[in-house]
């Protein structure tokens, strides 16, 4: 059975049984990534999400239908990267509170924190946008943590910055959506040296990059 942390009534769980079936028979296989690949299309009820995905730099575990992952990026183990962090209580920064709203805090131990709680000083001193001053402010907690970031292109582009010169988060999950830096931001996180999951293009935004965190939690739990 495919766990939906926010089902908890016979309803619910009903009607998540049924979108997993549903998507079941859109994307083939059962590799920790096609899971991935699932519940990021339940959560945007978009098909589409199946051909977002690619195994990127990482043959030994890219199993699974190709032809469904075109577009969405797994570079450098990140699933494995995901599940160690997620297990040792790693913290999970989020670049806008809806990510931190959507992430679930069952199943874990790690923090959850939004990045607009700090940085504010920075942002008008600036004139960076708050996400981008909140990673700033934080740089010195960052290194082993999971960043998620849904929404803000800005803030993907500060963050990799930031690891070009010398941060190492246990694992980078970049989903911003929009049309301006968000496609050109994820090209840029899939050239870096760390863990990352991104989606190719101006597509993305918060409820993939939750989905992308909630499976490596279920996957966590039952690996």
């Amino acid at each position: 059975m495919n766990i939906d942390f926010g089902a908890r009534t016979r309803e619910a769980k009903e009607i998540n049984e049924k979108s997993w079936s549903i998507v079941g028979s859109i994307v083939k296989g059962e590799t920790p990534q096609d899971r991935i690949i699932k519940r990021c299309v339940i959560a945007t009820g978009d098909t589409a999400f199946s051909d977002l995905m690619r195994f990127n730099n990482d043959p030994v575990n890219a199993g699974g239908d190709t032809a469904f992952s075109d577009l969405m990026r797994f570079n450098n183990d990140p699933v494995n990267a995901g599940i160690e962090a997620i297990r040792s209580g790693a913290p999970i920064f989020t670049d806008i509170r809806m990510a931190q709203v959507g992430i679930t805090k069952r199943g874990h131990k790690c923090e959850i924190r939004c990045v607009l709680d700090v940085g504010l000083e920075i942002a008008e001193k600036t004139g960076v946008t708050r996400t981008s001053a909140g990673f700033m402010a934080l740089e010195d907690e960052l290194n082993g943590s999971i960043i998620v970031i849904g929404n803000a292109p800005s803030a993907a582009l500060t963050v990799c910055r930031m690891i070009e010169k010398g941060l190492h988060p246990a694992l980078l999950v970049a989903t911003p959506v929009g049309f301006v830096n968000a496609a050109e931001s994820k090209e840029i996180v899939r050239a870096l040296d760390v863990p990352s999951i991104t989606c190719i293009g101006t597509r993305g935004g918060t409820p993939v990059a939750v989905a992308v965190v909630n499976e490596l939690v279920e996957i966590a739990l039952k690996k």
